[in-house]
C-alpha cells in the first residue's frame, strides 16, 4: 500500500529521508521539500510518484539513470548537489570535533571517467553487457556510458565482442577499461586463463577493435601499443588492471593540492604511491621515496622516473604498509609524507606517522569516514588539521576524494 510522506533532507547515499510511523525511511531519487508516494519496505522504500516536485529537481541526461546503479544524483540541480556533497565531509568533521578550513568542492569530472568497469553476463545464449542496478546483482544492459570520456563511452560494444570470444565457458565476466594516450587498455576478470582457441580469438578481437592492450587477470595477452599515461613530465605504463584515478582532471587536482602542501619540504615520502601520480610530480622539485605493496606498480613508477628528464632523485620500495608500515625512525629523514591508502584507510601506518616528527602529512582519501578517523589520530598526536579540500571526481555518486593537510603543532609540542 502506498504511503504519502514529506522528504526532509538528503542522506549520505543521496536518498531522500522522511519519517513514517515515527521511523526514518529512505527514498531513492526523492528531494528535500517534496511530497511523494512510496511503497515502504522496512527502512527502505520504492518511489511511486512525486506529487509535489522540488524546484531543484532536474531531468537526468542519461537514459539509464533510474535503472543503472552507477549514478545516483543526476536529478539534483548543481548548487544543491554541490552543497550536499561538501556537506558529507563537513558533517563528518563536526561529528569528530575536528575544526579546520574546508575548501569549496572542486568539480573534477572534466571530460568524464577514463576508467570504468563493465560486467558481462550470458543469458539464453546471448551476452549482455552493462552496469549493475543499485543495491542489486541485476545487470542493466547499456549501449554507451555518457559520464565516461568519449573514448570509453562506447566500450560496451567492445566488451560485448570480447565476451563473445569467451562465450563457451558462460562465466560472469568483468572488464576494467582504461583510456590511455595510445587507446583503450582492457583487463578481463572472471574467466581464468584462456585456452589456445580463446587466446587467438581475443587477440583477433583486440586488433579488430584497435585496442592498445588486452590482459586477462592482470597478465598481458597482447600489447599492440604501450598504454601510456602522462604524470607531469613522466610517462607511465600502468600495470594491467592497475589503479588510476577515475578522471584525468581529478588526478591533476589531487596532485596539485599534494604538491602545494609539500612545497616547503626537501624530501617527501609517498606512501601507497601506486604507479606514481604524486611521486612523479613531486620529483619535479623534491627528492621522493615512493612505497607501495604492488611490485608491478613500483616497477612502472621506477621505469617512468628513470625515463623522465629533469626529475630530482626518486627512490622506490615494494613494501606491504599494512603489515610493515614505515617506522618513526625511518620517517625521520622526511620533512613531509603523503599517504593515499585504499578505501579502508591505513591505521597501522597512520599510527607510525603519529609517532614521527614529520612536519607535514598530506592525507588523500576516497572515504570520508576513514579520512576523519585517520586525521583524528594525527590530531591527538600533536598535528593540526590545517585545511581540507573535497574533490569531486566521482560526480553523480556519493563517493568523494579528500585532501587534508596536517602539520605539526609547534606550540602544542613546546607546551608538552
Amino acid at each position: 500500500m502506498a504511503e504519502r510522506v514529506a522528504i526532509e533532507r538528503l542522506g549520505a547515499r543521496a536518498d531522500g529521508i522522511a519519517h513514517l510511523g515515527g521511523q526514518a525511511v529512505y527514498v531513492p531519487y526523492a528531494l528535500p521539500g517534496e511530497a511523494v508516494l512510496i511503497e515502504p519496505d522496512g527502512s527502505r522504500s520504492r518511489l511511486v510518484e512525486v506529487q509535489t516536485p522540488s524546484p531543484d529537481r532536474i531531468d537526468p541526461f542519461c537514459p539509464y539513470f533510474f535503472a543503472c546503479g552507477g549514478c545516483l544524483t543526476q536529478h539534483i540541480a548543481e548548487p544543491v548537489y554541490a552543497g550536499w556533497k561538501r556537506g558529507l565531509l563537513t558533517a563528518a568533521l563536526e561529528r569528530a570535533a575536528l575544526e579546520t578550513t574546508v575548501d569549496p568542492l572542486i568539480d573534477a569530472h572534466g571530460g568524464g571517467r577514463r576508467r570504468i568497469t563493465l560486467h558481462a553476463r550470458f543469458h539464453e545464449g546471448k551476452v549482455r553487457v552493462g552496469y549493475m542496478a543499485a543495491r542489486s546483482h541485476q545487470l542493466v544492459e547499456i549501449a554507451s556510458c555518457p559520464i565516461a570520456e568519449p573514448g570509453v563511452s562506447k566500450a560496451p560494444g567492445i566488451a560485448r565482442a570480447l565476451a563473445e570470444a569467451l562465450s563457451s565457458a558462460r562465466k560472469p565476466l568483468d572488464f576494467q577499461i582504461t583510456a590511455t594516450e595510445a587507446g583503450l587498455d582492457i583487463d578481463i576478470r572472471g574467466h581464468g586463463e584462456p585456452n589456445d582457441r580463446e587466446r587467438q580469438a581475443l587477440i583477433a578481437t583486440a586488433a579488430t577493435q584497435d585496442l592498445a592492450s588486452l590482459s586477462v587477470d592482470g597478465e598481458t595477452l597482447v600489447e599492440r601499443r604501450a598504454p601510456l599515461v602522462s604524470m607531469g613530465r613522466a610517462r607511465v605504463v600502468p600495470p594491467p588492471g592497475g589503479f588510476l584515478q577515475a578522471t584525468r582532471v581529478g588526478e591533476e587536482a589531487l596532485a596539485a593540492l599534494v604538491c602545494e602542501a609539500c612545497a616547503g619540504a626537501k624530501r617527501v615520502a609517498d606512501l601507497f604511491a601506486g604507479c606514481g601520480p604524486f611521486a612523479l610530480r613531486l620529483a619535479e622539485r623534491q627528492e621522493v621515496h615512493a612505497v607501495d605493496g604492488d611490485p608491478r606498480s613500483i616497477a612502472a613508477l621506477d621505469k617512468a622516473a628513470r625515463g623522465a628528464a629533469g626529475l630530482r632523485p626518486v627512490t622506490s620500495e615494494t613494501r606491504d604498509l599494512f603489515r610493515r608500515p614505515l617506522l618513526a625512525v625511518e620517517l625521520a629523514r622526511f620533512e613531509a609524507a603523503v599517504i593515499d591508502p585504499p578505501r579502508a584507510g591505513a591505521e597501522a601506518q597512520i599510527k607510525r606517522l603519529a609517532e614521527a616528527q614529520v612536519e607535514a602529512v598530506v592525507s588523500v582519501s576516497c572515504d570520508v569516514g576513514t579520512f576523519v578517523r585517520d586525521a583524528a589520530t594525527l590530531v591527538r598526536a600533536g598535528y593540526r588539521l590545517e585545511r581540507v579540500t573535497p574533490v569531486d571526481q566521482f560526480k553523480y555518486s556519493p563517493h568523494l576524494e579528500i585532501v587534508g593537510v596536517l602539520r605539526r603543532d609547534r606550540a602544542r609540542r613546546r607546551r608538552g
